[in-house]
């Protein structure tokens, strides 16, 4: 080696160690920001701050979350400060605090500070995530979808796609097979999403190379490289719209993109109308009167982009969290017997009263099914914790704290449905704390898996009415048990948000 090269060597080692150094201080004087403003929070770790690396996570992260919540809890904290990174957030506990964020005092925290990058990602420009004046006139524009004459309008959709459910079901009994159950299930709705929003049959029972179910799986299979790119985002947005950082995979969002525009081409095309989700953003996007007037971009007319980020989160919500919950559901039902056998009992009962066929009025009945779902997203909270960013300085009622504009406040749907307090041995599966007798006095904001206030999930009524279909589909015809192929207790996926099973949920069916 040249006198040079080592010269130039050692000048390398000596900036980025320099680098090195500036960043560490840059952290640790970060890290005195809630220390700053005497709130209460938990110690955190350089660099990733409260979280776990994303290079060695063992644990999920909603369930990192329940820790922090519960250190807090021991401290007697109602809320408390944590980090991402460098960045500094606000986690509420008290629910009487958590009801002022996300309902009365809403207006301060209408936006939920997830990361978009419409130029380079148009598919993270949706619902979910957008906020401001085009999420209010959007949310106006798409609630139609949902109302009870619509949701009756799809039923018929979801009757047959249970059918054909108990076909696919009986032909694992007859091959003596067992049932990766959330396969199954994800098959069963992606069907109903692929015809309820995009009006085509994805027939993912038969075509076991089904593009919707492919793409489906693949938005959930997230590597660390991308996990890192995502902690990165939420953290430091600006700086990552400019190096064009995406978060979902391009070939899957370019597969959603090509799909609804060309479903929205043919039918202009050939003067096709349809009474599902699609045909709503057609009339959108038509809307020459809005468009004249200026509204570009405010929700009241929509882009080819903007329409498909609709379709393409309304298939996300819609497939995985009803799967994932019909899924945990006949998990523990396996697992308790007696329960799986009340269900049926009322599900014969209510049928019965219906030529024993399933209708839209026949669902409201199943009174103790819907407790068995709400003690599932209780258990399984299909999304963990919510966030929101205050929009201005805003003074914590009954306390003297002020939470800084821009700060992003964490709801920890999870924990909160795992807390004592709340619920006496939280970790047990018991339909009956939802009994209407169980429920009285309880915190209405104790049970929020789908959120609560002005943003509440806006296909809630959908997606229960899709999780009960299934398993009534199923559950009416057979029994089911664990296989010796799951593994009990379940070891959660650490890389998915939604919760899911590392080892699958293996299921054996028992014709009755």
């Amino acid at each position: 080696m040249s006198f040079y090269s080592g010269s130039l060597l050692l000048d390398l080692l000596a900036l980025l160690t320099a680098v090195i150094a500036v960043g560490y201080a840059y952290i640790s004087w970060s890290y005195q920001y809630w220390k700053k403003r005497n709130i209460p929070y938990l110690e955190p770790v350089v660099p990733w701050g409260n979280f776990q690396s994303p290079f060695s996570i063992n644990k999920p992260l909603g369930e990192q979350m329940v820790d922090l919540y519960r250190q807090a809890k021991s401290k007697g904290w109602k809320y408390f400060g944590i980090y991402s990174i460098t960045r500094g957030n606000l986690v509420v506990m008290d629910l009487d605090l958590v009801k002022q964020v996300m309902t009365k005092d809403f207006h301060n925290f209408v936006e939920r500070g997830l990361y978009t990058n419409e130029k380079d990602d148009p598919m993270s420009g949706h619902l979910f995530a957008i906020g401001g004046v085009k999420w209010r006139n959007l949310r106006t524009k798409l609630s139609p979808t949902f109302t009870s004459g619509k949701l009756k309008s799809m039923f018929s959709t979801l009757v047959d796609c249970g059918l054909v459910l108990e076909k696919y079901v009986e032909g694992h009994i007859d091959n003596e097979q067992e049932a990766d159950i959330k396969e199954i299930l994800g098959k069963f709705s992606t069907d109903i999403i692929g015809s309820c929003a995009f009006g085509l049959e994805c027939n993912s029972f038969k075509d076991v190379n089904s593009p919707f179910r492919e793409h489906g799986r693949r938005l959930f299979k997230r590597s660390t490289r991308q996990i890192v790119a995502l902690t990165f985002a939420n953290s430091f947005p600006n700086i990552a719209r400019k190096l064009g950082i995406i978060t979902f995979p391009r070939e899957v969002t370019s597969f959603f993109r090509k799909v609804v525009e060309e479903t929205i081409a043919y039918r202009q095309k050939n003067n096709i109308y349809r009474n599902d989700f699609l045909q709503l953003l057609i009339g959108i996007m038509e809307n020459k009167i809005a468009e004249e007037e200026g509204n570009k971009g405010d929700g009241r007319t929509l882009t080819m982009d903007e329409a498909a980020a609709q379709c393409f989160v309304f298939f996300i919500a819609g497939f995985e969290t009803s799967s994932t919950t019909m899924t945990f559901a006949l998990y523990e039902l396996a697992q308790h017997q007696d329960i799986q056998d009340r269900v049926r009992e009322e599900i014969k009962t209510v049928l019965a009263k219906h030529d024993n066929k399933m209708t839209y009025d026949s669902l409201s009945e199943l009174k103790y099914l819907k407790q068995v779902i709400d003690e599932t997203l209780r258990l399984y909270s299909p999304v963990p914790f919510l966030t929101r960013v205050s929009a201005e300085d805003y003074k914590i009622p009954g306390e003297d704290v002020v939470i800084e504009k821009g700060t992003k406040v964490f709801i920890p749907i999870q924990a909160i449905h795992k807390d004592e307090e709340n619920y006496e041995n939280p970790l047990v599966f018991d339909p009956e704390r939802f009994s209407e007798e169980n429920k009285v006095g309880r915190h209405p904001y104790a049970h929020i898996p789908f959120g609560e206030g002005p943003r509440i999930c806006i296909g809630e009524r959908f997606g229960v009415m899709q999780t009960k279909v299934g398993l009534t589909s199923i559950l009416r015809k057979f029994r089911v048990t664990l296989n010796k192929k799951t593994r009990v207790p379940i070891k959660l996926s650490t890389k998915s948000f939604i919760p899911t099973a590392e080892d699958g949920i293996w299921i054996n069916f028992e014709k009755l």
